[in-house]
């Protein structure tokens, strides 16, 4: 969240940001004294720049008096090319997998030192799933967290190492044990969670290379527990990863 932009100096452009940047996964609809208070900003210059954001199309003003994102932004946003072009292409293996399990199916990428979660199709068993399309998740405690973890840049992985907060009573917060979990990664080629990000629910993930081989998202599935299937599921994940990249590579040739 962007804060202290009240200090004298701050430009116009960083106080709107600082405003959008007040929503989040868990903050999806905020009054005015809210967003004056998570951007950082004085009550007057936030309810004057939300009137501009509102005029614009940026944020939307419900009955209730709150603010929430509003659907130009979301127009804006479809036109960046690489989430949007990876859903597209691993949407159809994305069924696949959904089709074969009736589980939660999750595509993610990496932004920083969180998940961003680009496509999902709900299961409909009731094993309890937080993430969204669009949601930003911690790493550390989701599988397909794990998998980016593992083949994220040194400086990315010290950061996440830095701030193992817990989500459950089961997250991995050790270093340790979490640094275990990313060698097996590799060793093993896949990712596993048990209740570290929800409790009831259990995921495996799979790395998804790109035309050069390098890891572009990670695949995953959340269940209710992996005691029986699990190898199954590892199969089916890697199965639709090597069938998105071949589709990556032809998209790349084209």
């Amino acid at each position: 969240m962007a804060g202290n932009t009240s200090r004298p100096g701050a430009s116009v452009a960083s106080r709107l940001l600082a405003l959008l940047d007040a929503f989040d996964g868990e903050h999806r609809s905020l009054g005015l004294s809210a967003l004056a208070r998570r951007a950082g900003l004085a009550p007057p210059t936030a309810h004057r720049l939300v009137a501009e954001l509102v005029a614009w199309g940026a944020l939307v003003r419900q009955p209730s008096g709150n603010y929430v994102i509003g659907r130009r932004l979301w127009d804006i946003g479809l036109l960046a090319p690489s989430p949007s072009d990876l859903q597209q292409i691993a949407s159809p293996f994305l069924h696949d997998i959904y089709a074969a399990t009736r589980a939660t199916v999750h595509l993610a990428v990496r932004e920083g030192t969180q998940v961003l979660y680009v496509d999902r199709l709900m299961g409909h068993a009731s094993v309890p799933v937080v993430s969204t399309v669009g949601t930003r998740l911690p790493m550390h405690p989701t599988g397909v967290g794990k998998v980016l973890l593992a083949h994220a840049p040194d400086d990315v992985r010290d950061a996440v190492l830095a701030d193992l907060a817990p989500v459950t009573p089961y997250t991995v917060t050790q270093q340790g044990r979490l640094l275990a979990d990313l060698r097996h990664v590799h060793s093993r080629g896949f990712a596993q969670t048990v209740e570290e990000m929800s409790l009831g629910a259990c995921s495996v993930a799979v790395p998804v290379r790109g035309a050069d081989r390098a890891v572009v998202a990670a695949l995953g599935i959340v269940v209710s527990n992996l005691r029986r299937g699990r190898g199954q599921l590892v199969t089916a994940l890697n199965v639709a990863a090597q069938g998105i990249q071949r589709s990556l590579v032809a998209s790349s040739t084209e």
